[in-house]
C-alpha cells in the first residue's frame, strides 16, 4: 500500500472518527438507555488507533506530528471517561488514565518551552492536563496529581509569556490552577491513610457479618442508581466537581483492596515497562495496550452504583434528570439522592466567604466531562449585600444556584420530590435549610413509599470561636458520612500531624469496632422501622446509616444542649433508640475515642 493510500485513508479514519465523537457527546450522561453511541464511536477509534499502529512508519514519513497520535489517544481517554460518568463502572476510569498517562510520558503535546506555538495546540495541551487531572484526583493518584499541578502551572505561566498579545486566553487557566491547588490543599490532609471508597479490609466487620448475613426483612431493596447535585458560593471545586460532591462519589463505590490489589498493582507495573508505555519517550510510538485495564480490575467485587453528577442545575434539569432515573429503576431497587445546598436564595455562605481566603471567582473550563455542557454559572460570582437580611429566617427550599437575572426561579422546595416517591427514595439533605424537608413538607407525603431521610444539621459544629468554614473545607455533614474519623479529627481540632500513624490506626480500630456492634444491634432490633430494614442489607447504605449514628452522637455530646436543634442531624424515620445518642453502646465508643485521642474534655459525657 502506498504511502499516500496509507495517509488518505488515515485521515478518512480521523474524520469518521471525529464525527462519531461530535455526536456522541451530546448523549445524558444519565440514565440506563442503550450504548450503541458509544460502541460506535469506540469502534471507530479503536479501529483507527490499530491503523496509526500498524502503518506508524509510512504515516509518520507523510507528515504524522506527535500531537497528532496524542489527540487520538486523549478522544479515547475521553471516550473512556465519559463512559465512567454514564456508568460508573471503575474500569473505565483505569483506561482513562492508561491513555492519559501515556500522552504524559511520551509528550505527545508538550512542546519547547518559550516557543510561540499554534494556540490550539497550546489549548489542546492544557485541556489534557485538566482532564488527566480529574481522572487521577478521582483515582487518588496523588503522586501524579503533585506532578500534573506543577507542569500544569508551568504551563499556563509560560503561555502568558510567550503569548502576550493574547494572554487574556489564558485567564480561565489561571482559575482552574487556582482551583485545583485549593482543592488539594483541603484534600490531602488525610487521603494517604485510607480510601474513602468501600474496602472490604477497612469497612467489613468480620465479628458482625454472620448477623448481616442472615438478616432478612420483608422487603429487600438493591441500591442501584444514585444522583448528586450541589451548590454553594465559592466552595471548594474543581470545575464541575465540587469537594463535597468527590467525597460522596467515592463513598459510594468500590476499592480493589487487599493482596489482590497490592499484586496487580505490581504485575501492573512490570508490565509497563515491558510493552513500553512507561519507558518510551521519544519517536511518535503509538503502542499503547487497550486492554491493558483487564489486569488492573477485581471481578470479585459488584459492580458500582450508577451515579448522576450535577453541578449547579437549573431545578428543571434535576427534576427531568431524577425523573429519567426513576422510570428506567429495576424494579426493588432504591435510588439515592444527595443534595448539597444553601437555604438562602442568592446569598449562600456570604459571612464565611467575606473571611474565606478563596477566590471569589470560578473557571468556566470544561472539563469533568465533554458530554457536559459549559454553565454560565461558572462566571465569577459577585458579592452580595446581606444586610436587611436575618441568617436565620429561611423559606422551605434550597437554592441551586443563580439563574438568568435572578436566582429565585431557581429554588428546589420539598414538594418538588414528592412526585419521585412512589419509588423508594434515600434522601441525603446537606443543608442550612434541610429542616425544610422534615414532617409534613415531605415526609410523610410521599405517594407511595415512604422515603428514608438523612438531614444535616443547620449549623456545622466548631471548637474556635470563629465558626466552621464550609467554603474553606467542605461540608462537616458530608465529611462525617464519607469520612468520619478525620471529620471527628476536624471537629475537636486535631491534625494527622497531631497524632502519629500508630495512634490513628488505634482510633480506626475503636471506631470499627464500634460500628460492628451498632450492625448487630441493628439486624437483631425488633424496633427497627421496614423504611430502613429494607436497605440495610445493602455494604454502602448501611455504612452510611453507622457513620450517621456515630455523626448524631458526636455532635449530641459536642454542642451545648440548648443549641442541639440547629447542631444536630436528623434521620425520619427514626432509628431504634438503641443507637440513640444518650444510648450506652453509643455513647460508650465516642467516649473511648475521645479518651484515647486526648479530647474527652470537648464532650459532656453524663453518667459514663
Amino acid at each position: 500500500m502506498g504511502d499516500e493510500v496509507v495517509a488518505r485513508t488515515f485521515r478518512a479514519l480521523v474524520e469518521s472518527a471525529d464525527q462519531k465523537f461530535a455526536r456522541v457527546r451530546d448523549v445524558p450522561a444519565y440514565g440506563r438507555g442503550p450504548n450503541h453511541y458509544f460502541q460506535k464511536v469506540f469502534k471507530a477509534y479503536t479501529r483507527l488507533w490499530q491503523y496509526q499502529q500498524e502503518n506508524r512508519s509510512k504515516l509518520v514519513e507523510a507528515g504524522l506530528q506527535r500531537w497528532e497520535i496524542g489527540e487520538i489517544a486523549s478522544r479515547i481517554g475521553q471516550l473512556y471517561f465519559g463512559q465512567y460518568m454514564r456508568t460508573s463502572e471503575a474500569r473505565f476510569l483505569l483506561e482513562s488514565y492508561i491513555f492519559y498517562e501515556a500522552i504524559l510520558n511520551r509528550g505527545y503535546f508538550q512542546g519547547s518551552k518559550g516557543s510561540v506555538k499554534d494556540l490550539v495546540l497550546r489549548f489542546k495541551e492544557l485541556r489534557f492536563y485538566a482532564r488527566f487531572l480529574l481522572v487521577s484526583l478521582l483515582l487518588n493518584r496523588l503522586e501524579m496529581v503533585r506532578v500534573l499541578v506543577e507542569r500544569f502551572r508551568a504551563l499556563v505561566d509560560d503561555c502568558k509569556v510567550t503569548c502576550r498579545e493574547t494572554k487574556n486566553n489564558f485567564r480561565e487557566w489561571t482559575l482552574v490552577v487556582q482551583e485545583i491547588v485549593r482543592f488539594m490543599k483541603v484534600e490531602t490532609a488525610f487521603m494517604k491513610v485510607r480510601p474513602l471508597r468501600y474496602c472490604n479490609l477497612f469497612d467489613s466487620y468480620p465479628s458482625s457479618l454472620p448477623c448481616v448475613a442472615r438478616f432478612h426483612a420483608k422487603k429487600m431493596l438493591k441500591f442501584r442508581d444514585a444522583l448528586l447535585a450541589s451548590y454553594h458560593r465559592n466552595e471548594v471545586k474543581f470545575a464541575e466537581l465540587t469537594l463535597d460532591t468527590y467525597r460522596m462519589l467515592q463513598c459510594l463505590e468500590w476499592e480493589p483492596s487487599g493482596s489482590f490489589y497490592q499484586k496487580r498493582t505490581v504485575e501492573l507495573n512490570e508490565k509497563l515497562n515491558e510493552n513500553g508505555a512507561m519507558n518510551d519517550h521519544s519517536g511518535t510510538s503509538g503502542l499503547i495496550d487497550i486492554n491493558l485495564v483487564v489486569d488492573m480490575t477485581d471481578p470479585t467485587l459488584p459492580p458500582n452504583p450508577r451515579k448522576a453528577i450535577l453541578y449547579r442545575p437549573s431545578v428543571t434539569q434535576l427534576i427531568a434528570v431524577i425523573a429519567t432515573i426513576c422510570e428506567e429503576l429495576p424494579p426493588d431497587s432504591v435510588m439515592l439522592i444527595y443534595l448539597s445546598a444553601s437555604g438562602k436564595s442568592g446569598r449562600g455562605n456570604i459571612s464565611q466567604m467575606e473571611n474565606s481566603g478563596g477566590t471569589r471567582k470560578s473557571s468556566k473550563v470544561k472539563v469533568v466531562s465533554d458530554i457536559s455542557h459549559e454553565l454560565d454559572g461558572s462566571m465569577p460570582e459577585a458579592p452580595v449585600n446581606n444586610k436587611g437580611h436575618s441568617s436565620d429566617c429561611h423559606e422551605p427550599f434550597l437554592w441551586l444556584g443563580p439563574k438568568g437575572n435572578g436566582g429565585s426561579s431557581n429554588n428546589l422546595y420539598p414538594g418538588d420530590i414528592i412526585p419521585f416517591t412512589r419509588r423508594p427514595l434515600f434522601l441525603i439533605i446537606d443543608s442550612d435549610n434541610s429542616h425544610a424537608f422534615k414532617a409534613g413538607e415531605l415526609h410523610g407525603a410521599e405517594r407511595g413509599e415512604t422515603s428514608a431521610l438523612l438531614l444535616s444539621p443547620l449549623k456545622p459544629a466548631s471548637k474556635g470561636p470563629f465558626g466552621f468554614d464550609t467554603t474553606q473545607t467542605g461540608s462537616q455533614f458530608t465529611f462525617f458520612l464519607t469520612a468520619p474519623l478525620q471529620a471527628f479529627y476536624e471537629l475537636v481540632g486535631l491534625s494527622f500531624s497531631d497524632t502519629d500513624l500508630d495512634a490513628y490506626n488505634d482510633a480506626d480500630k475503636i471506631l470499627s469496632t464500634a460500628f460492628s456492634e451498632w450492625e448487630v444491634i441493628l439486624c437483631t432490633s425488633t424496633s427497627l422501622d421496614l423504611v430502613w430494614a429494607q436497605v440495610l442489607s445493602d455494604p454502602f447504605l448501611r455504612r452510611l446509616i453507622l457513620r450517621f449514628i456515630f455523626c448524631r452522637c458526636v455532635l449530641s455530646l459536642f454542642c451545648p444542649p440548648e443549641d442541639s436543634e440547629q447542631y444536630l442531624p436528623l434521620c425520619l424515620p427514626q432509628l431504634p433508640s438503641s443507637v440513640s445518642p444518650s444510648s450506652d453502646a453509643v455513647q460508650s465508643a465516642v467516649l473511648q475515642l475521645a479518651s484515647h485521642l486526648g479530647v474527652a474534655e470537648c464532650f459532656s459525657f453524663d453518667g459514663l
